[in-house]
């Protein structure tokens, strides 16, 4: 079993955009009224209140008179709410991800969930959901064969409309493919050159945001002269996220297209593990990564890679894949602004993101795949030496 998402534009008339911002809006108070339940309960108590203990109260809070516009809206999404408050708690302590924040009005992320697929059809474009007895216009630009699962409706900050339809697919995924060296490519990613390929071949970076940094300033600066909650700044706040999205949109359809061609083309991709997170911490580079995206980059070659049953192998991090000679010679003191270096052991001139997409690939089928000085014997194997990674990771740098 394999599950898989769609993705469908909607096209509500007004009375279903209200009833829609209504859910987003009543699936908000929810979370945010579990959350402070929660985090008040382990203040004062030390324990921890299960998601069901607070789905108990909203009958009481339907009731009420000051949260009765709890009854307007499906009750399932307002249980998915919750259950999307426990996942977030389940990833705080578990994946040690950021601790559950309250939600806004102004935050990008707008969104509720169905999750009983027996709620959920589709007729003559138009999707039937809870509380919409009249359906939804919708674009269905493809079809799909599966079992829904979840649906999401969510609403962009440019006031665009879309559903997520999560299917679970009877067929399994594809074999991989057996590893073949001759048929596996490295790949350095960067800055200037969007990704430098064993091969030789370059994919250049189209800087969508560098290359619209011009219009969103100005588009900013005018937002920014508007008296706040004006009719006049919500326009201005929209042209400005238009341009936003713009950019956003670019940047994926380049990534998909991107990755596409790497994993149609090559049977076997290696990739060297980089903390994006922590590469972002540099003021002077996070600007210029984040517009090429890499954590995306990551996810969408390693999601291509499985249902096409290619193979994705990676190195370590401290890997000194631009630093590291065919010679076994480790240039130390390479800088991230020199391009070119010449090996003063043997002599050669290396271009450094071609010799790192090489040496990416060289470790990658190593037998042993740990960080430190590089050997190449006759046949021109590589093996990397534990001991000597204590003395060189500090020095080491990401290619």
């Amino acid at each position: 079993m394999r599950y898989k998402a769609y993705r469908y534009r909607l096209y509500p008339n007004k009375e279903q955009q209200e009833l829609i911002n209504k859910h987003i809006g009543c699936c908000r108070y929810v979370y945010n009224y579990g959350l402070e339940k929660k985090i008040k309960a382990y203040q004062i108590s030390k324990k921890a209140i299960s998601r069901f203990d607070i789905q108990r109260e909203l009958p009481m809070l339907k009731k009420n008179e000051e949260t009765s516009f709890l009854k307007e809206v499906n009750s399932l999404s307002l249980q998915a709410a919750l259950a999307c408050l426990d996942n977030a708690f389940t990833r705080f302590f578990k994946e040690k991800k950021s601790f559950p924040k309250f939600k806004t009005k102004r935050d990008s992320k707008q969104s509720f969930q169905i999750v009983q697929n027996t709620n959920v059809d589709f007729t003559n474009n138009r999707i039937y959901i809870p509380k919409f007895k009249e359906g939804i216009k919708c674009k269905l630009h493809r079809t799909f064969d599966g079992e829904i699962k979840t649906s999401t409706i969510s609403r962009t900050s440019t006031g665009k409309y879309f559903i997520s339809i999560l299917v679970k697919l009877q067929d399994n995924m594809p074999t991989k493919i057996p590893i073949d060296e001759n048929k596996a490519v490295g790949i350095d990613l960067g800055i200037k050159t969007f990704a430098t390929l064993s091969d030789g071949q370059e994919i250049q970076n189209p800087r969508n945001l560098k290359n619209a940094m011009k219009k969103l300033k100005r588009l900013q600066r005018k937002l920014s002269r508007k008296t706040k909650g004006s009719s006049n700044r919500d326009k201005a706040r929209k042209k400005l996220a238009i341009q936003y999205e713009k950019v956003t949109n670019r940047r994926n359809d380049f990534l998909e297209k991107v990755t596409c061609y790497l994993v149609s083309t090559y049977d076997t991709i290696c990739l060297e593990t980089l903390s994006a997170k922590n590469m972002m911490k540099n003021h002077h580079l996070a600007q210029a990564l984040s517009d090429i995206s890499i954590g995306r980059f990551n996810q969408l070659i390693e999601q291509k890679a499985e249902w096409c049953g290619k193979n994705i192998l990676k190195i370590g991090r401290f890997e000194p894949s631009s630093k590291a000679c065919i010679c076994g010679y480790i240039n130390k003191e390479l800088k991230l602004s020199q391009r070119v270096w010449t090996c003063p052991k043997c002599g050669r001139v290396h271009q450094r993101d071609l010799l790192a997409a090489n040496n990416i690939k060289r470790f990658a089928f190593c037998k042993n795949n740990t960080a430190g000085t590089a050997e190449i014997n006759a046949c021109g194997d590589m093996i990397l030496n534990r001991e000597s990674a204590q003395e060189t990771h500090k020095s080491l740098v990401c290619g």
